[in-house]
């Protein structure tokens, strides 16, 4: 008898889950659109991010320029030399930032200078910045292609 009761029980809670699984849709034909939705979103990103891989590595080959400091002079007590070099490419025109900076580096002087282009990839070039107190210091700050 205890036999039969387990297995009616079993049975019984068989139909219930089959019954609760139709009820809330979770059918295996359910299951299975599941799982292709689920590897069919995890593709899709993937070819997303091997794109976005090709295409930044492609595009890579962007003009660049490099800036150098070589040299300061401060000249007096109102202007510093700075002496730099500037890599950028061959016909192209570029625009630098040359700055003084104090002992407590505060900026006291701010040029812009206007590169024109030129036949020659590297060029050393050489500027004064007036300042509004005694530099202990000249750089460049920032360089750009215009």
């Amino acid at each position: 008898m205890k036999g039969q009761d387990e297995a009616g029980a079993q049975e019984t809670g068989a139909r219930e889950n089959a019954a609760l699984d139709q009820r809330y849709g979770r059918t295996p034909g359910r299951r299975a659109r599941g799982k292709l939705i689920a590897w069919l979103g995890g593709v899709g990103v993937a070819v997303v991010i091997t794109a976005w891989v090709v295409w930044g590595g492609l595009s890579g080959s962007a003009a660049s320029l490099d800036a150098q400091d070589t040299a300061h002079l401060v000249v007096d007590s109102r202007s510093v030399q700075v002496d730099f070099d500037l890599t950028i490419p061959r016909g192209d025109t570029a625009s630098c930032v040359v700055q003084a900076l104090s002992e407590k580096f505060a900026v006291v002087g701010w040029k812009v200078v206007d590169i024109p282009a030129s036949d020659s990839a590297t060029r050393s070039f050489s500027e004064t910045v007036r300042t509004s107190e005694l530099a202990s210091t000249g750089l460049i700050y920032n360089c750009w292609l215009t």
